[in-house]
């Protein structure tokens, strides 16, 4: 049974920060990339940063600089750290694990992060 569990969410104020962790079970977790995407109130889930098993990044505009991806395949683990945070990074965060072949997505239950002003 896969399982991916994110935690690290919650509130904070404008200019802070928060780090996402998403540990996954049931996968050969070295063999996905791995990803951290959101959904804002009101509006579609979008991409955050994604990394390959590899460990290539790739982040969305509206986070390069702030939001820093990386993973510990060693404990099947995705982090998201995220600084610098604004209020429009409100929603909640979802892990993502991508699998190339078969083609497949996993996803976490997601956990909100909540940025006051």
């Amino acid at each position: 049974q896969v399982q991916l569990v994110e935690s690290g969410g919650g509130l904070v104020q404008a200019g802070g920060s928060l780090r996402l962790s998403c540990a996954a079970s049931g996968i050969v977790f070295s063999g996905y990339a791995m990803g951290w995407y959101r959904q804002p109130p009101g509006k579609q889930r979008e991409l955050v940063a994604t990394i390959t098993s590899g460990g290539s990044t790739n982040y969305a505009d509206f986070v390069k600089g702030r939001f820093t991806i990386s993973r510990d395949n060693a404990k099947n683990t995705v982090y998201l750290q995220m600084n610098s945070l604004k209020p429009e990074d409100t929603a909640v965060y979802y892990c993502n694990a991508d699998r190339v072949w078969p083609p497949y997505q996993y996803w976490g239950q997601g956990t909100q992060v909540t940025v006051s002003s």
